[in-house]
């Protein structure tokens, strides 16, 4: 039932300032074109708890959907020296009545009996007719996905009287068929409880919410922001009957990912995830968010927050025209390329770090690059002086408070009975995202947010 969102993105932008090395040096260090080869970095897991409830009046549905016309057909009269046809004559009623379910069927039964001896072929048969509906109970359980019923028979009533074929002519025979309706109340129960079986298989409806969720989505066109949600294993509790639902509690174990550039591809595999039957899951959803923000990305956006922005020491002043931006040693370097009292490019290095308080991220340990420092002492002694480069680093912090409120906000639509595809209704609410850290990997920087909260999924009203 998708957790996810939305400038993100901008946020680990933000975490981009950095860096070591001369010009030639650092021409050096710079890391080769981006491939196709997966990115690592240590994710942590989400968990999402959501109870689920199906309607009885879906699983009505569904079995009427699974059991129309004929219902069930047995031509073999040999077997057991009974031959049968059940058709259906109008909708099948599913009620709750002391935890359990009763179910209306309304039908008619053609049957034929082999009676006698096949000694010197001294036997005949018999045709029978009955038009009724037929009330059945049956206890329910959740079994491998599927939910199950074991069903009883607990009345007839009888649209017309029951009647015999007796040469050639119907005969009514109410008076003696109650009693002897035995030899159809198993068959009966049994087709039941095949049909609510083979249509009340929830997995597939469960893998198909998971894909949908699956498929990468845009969350801000601004900074080209994509959420990507990775399920791991899918936990369900056994099944409970209410008045009119039947619930079931499922968790999720999953990794969520806001991603910066272009769209991530859709590895969803149905086979690799696990289905896992438990007693109990915990009520509280944890959500962590992996948001990623490539090095070549976070350039451009590190490069437009620079636009216009004059840094001046006495009569000199400088202006950052680009950014460029790349990992070396667990370090962020920074290029920035300058015009005014400098033309040229300095190369800066630090490392990303967060303020829980004023919810910003910010730079330790900045400082020019070792060769850096050697070209300046000969041509711009003044930038040194760590005026300049002070105010640089005042700059170069990023409060994601906005962000992680407007992340909230654009969460909730995918709380408020949304839905992944016809039939599913998903509803939740979050608490207030909490950042974690800062991982720095070859290809991006690596923000982790965490949070907490509710979902729960309805299933009403599918296909």
């Amino acid at each position: 039932m998708y957790t996810y969102k939305r400038t993100f993105s901008i946020l680990f932008a933000a975490l981009v300032f950095n860096s070591c090395s001369t010009t030639q040096k650092i021409e050096a260090l710079k890391p080769l074109p981006s491939d196709d080869t997966p990115m690592v970095f240590n994710n942590k897991t989400s968990f999402v708890n959501m109870p689920l409830e199906i309607s009885l009046k879906e699983i009505e549905n569904q079995l009427n959907k699974t059991l129309s016309g004929e219902i069930y057909n047995d031509s073999n009269l040999e077997d057991d020296k009974t031959e049968m046809k059940i058709i259906k004559t109008a909708a099948i009623r599913l009620i709750e009545k002391n935890g359990k379910i009763q179910t209306v069927l309304p039908l008619k039964i053609w049957a034929r009996f082999k009676y006698g001896t096949d000694f010197m072929g001294l036997n005949d048969t018999r045709e029978i007719y009955l038009n009724g509906t037929i009330t059945m109970t049956s206890d329910v359980k959740l079994s491998n996905w599927k939910l199950s019923t074991t069903s009883k028979i607990e009345d007839f009533q009888w649209a017309e009287s029951p009647s015999i074929m007796v040469a050639g002519k119907s005969v009514p025979i109410t008076y003696i068929i109650n009693p002897t309706l035995s030899i159809f109340q198993s068959k009966i129960a049994k087709k039941i409880d095949e049909a609510i079986e083979n249509s009340c298989d929830f997995k597939p409806y469960v893998l198909d919410v998971l894909e949908k969720m699956s498929t990468p989505f845009l969350t801000s066109e601004q900074y080209q922001a994509w959420f990507k949600l990775i399920p791991i294993e899918v936990y369900v509790t056994d099944a409970t009957l209410g008045k009119k639902e039947i619930k079931m509690d499922l968790g999720l174990k999953c990794n969520m990912q806001t991603m910066v550039g272009t769209k991530p591809k859709t590895n969803f595999d149905k086979t690799a995830i696990q289905f896992k039957a438990v007693t109990k899951i915990p009520e509280k959803l944890t959500a962590n968010i992996a948001a990623i923000s490539t090095y070549d990305s976070a350039s451009k956006i590190i490069s437009s927050n620079f636009k216009g922005k004059e840094f001046v020491s006495g009569s000199r002043k400088i202006l950052v025209q680009n950014v460029a931006l790349w990992q070396r040693d667990s370090k962020i370097i920074i290029a920035l390329e300058m015009t005014g009292s400098i033309n040229g490019t300095i190369y800066l290095s630090g490392t990303p770090n967060y303020n829980a308080v004023t919810k910003e991220i910010y730079f330790d340990q900045m400082d020019y690059v070792l060769n850096t420092k050697g070209l300046l002492t000969k041509t711009a002694n003044w930038l040194l002086q760590g005026v300049i480069l002070k105010k640089i680093q005042e700059n170069c912090r990023y409060s994601i408070k906005e962000n992680l409120d407007e992340g909230k906000k654009s969460l909730l639509p995918y709380l408020n009975n949304f839905s992944p595809m016809k039939g599913v209704f998903v509803n939740g609410t979050f608490n207030d995202f909490e950042f974690e850290k800062v991982e720095v990997t070859d290809k991006a920087i690596v923000a982790f947010i965490t949070t907490t909260g509710k979902m729960n999924v309805k299933i009403d009203g599918m296909d």
